[in-house]
């Protein structure tokens, strides 16, 4: 069994207990029709598909091949989600998105324009669409 079997078969576990944990997930006050429940399960539950996917498929002829390269930039992904974190409150939702999207994009071979472009659009669009359509408050930080 190799690394990523490995890997996908612990992921499908945690997703699996985290999904478990999460369907026990009540509001005291009914402010949604929906409540807290479905968006943490439809997205455990992906990711379990997923995990079960990758644990399951057949044997690929040709390896990842885990490069100095490949694993710098899944660390430099790792940070900028990181920061991302860390940065959510401070910076607010449509700031921190795009500067997350600017850093992902460049990882993945974008030009800065490419980049920017995308990362300002995103980070403006989710923002209208879940502060504004869909009634969740998003932090603003210093623009609010």
């Amino acid at each position: 069994m190799n690394l990523e079997r490995c890997f996908s078969a612990l992921l499908l576990a945690v997703s699996l207990f985290l999904l478990y944990l999460a369907w026990g997930y009540t509001a005291p006050i009914s402010y949604d029709p929906l409540g807290p429940r479905p968006y943490p399960a439809m997205i455990l539950s992906l990711l379990a598909l997923c995990s079960l996917f990758l644990a399951l498929r057949p044997k690929q002829s040709e390896d990842l091949g885990y490069t100095p390269s490949l694993l710098k930039k899944l660390l430099l992904c790792f940070l900028a989600l990181l920061f991302y974190g860390i940065l959510f409150e401070i910076l607010g939702f449509p700031l921190a998105t795009a500067a997350m999207v600017f850093a992902v994009g460049k990882l993945f071979g974008g030009s800065n324009t490419a980049c920017a472009v995308t990362g300002i659009a995103l980070g403006i669009g989710f923002y209208l669409l879940f502060d504004r359509l869909l009634d969740v408050p998003l932090p603003v930080g210093f623009f609010g």
